[in-house]
């Protein structure tokens, strides 16, 4: 049954999912914007920060309205771009130290999680073969660009080569948010609900993913020559 279609999401779950997500998130949206339009550009670095950090700040609607705010007049493009890319870097920084000292406190130590060795290489080797494609990929991908530092850190990846690729991957991300928030205006909170759609599709597939990578290890396992 794994290995078959997906069964897709009625629309009535999809909007469910969308109610109880706006439920939880609008207040922190409100918080942010309101923060936004009396802190001007330090706020956007703030909230944006904070996202990376692997809070609940969405970026997508942070961004949406500091672009609105540039067709307003009061903020500048580069301004906010800069202060949303920063704030992600600095972010990323702070989420992958949790991961890098979790590791070295918590699972290599064993004080309170036992992994087994064998799972820490799995992960080393793992993010040395891929670890380039996918840091820099999926800062351009909802809900996964907020958590990727973390494992990034668990895997021990090189500091400066996880900064230059975050910040690559970032700067798309924050800029295109920002020119679609210039162009709509006062429509940002529309637009904002139409990605949630985007949101969706990468759950979906972030699902998918782990599935078919579970699936593709229990059959290698199960494959492999008994040593005499």
């Amino acid at each position: 049954m794994l290995c078959g279609a997906l069964p897709t999401i009625p629309a009535s779950r999809m909007l469910l999912l969308a109610s109880i997500t706006d439920f939880f998130l609008d207040p922190i949206v409100n918080a942010g914007t309101d923060f936004i339009g009396t802190t001007g550009l330090p706020a956007v670095f703030i909230l944006m920060a904070l996202e990376s950090a692997c809070l609940p700040v969405p970026s997508e609607a942070i961004m949406l309205f500091a672009g609105s705010s540039v067709a307003a007049g009061d903020l500048s493009l580069f301004g906010v771009v800069a202060a949303g890319v920063l704030g992600n870097l600095v972010g990323s920084w702070a989420a992958y130290a949790v991961g890098y000292y979790a590791r070295l406190d918590l699972l290599e130590k064993n004080r309170l999680i036992h992994v087994p060795p064998k799972y820490l290489k799995w992960a080393d080797d793992w993010f040395e073969r891929y670890g380039d494609a996918t840091v820099f990929f999926t800062r351009m991908l909802p809900i996964i660009r907020t958590f990727i530092s973390l494992p990034a850190g668990i895997a021990k990846m090189p500091f400066w080569r996880f900064t230059a690729l975050t910040l690559l991957g970032c700067i798309p991300w924050v800029l295109m948010l920002a020119l679609v928030g210039q162009a709509v205006g006062e429509n940002w909170e529309q637009w904002r609900g139409h990605l949630h759609y985007l949101d969706y599709a990468v759950v979906v597939a972030a699902v998918a993913g782990a599935i078919y990578l579970l699936i593709r290890r229990r059959r290698g396992n199960g494959s492999a020559p008994e040593t005499p």
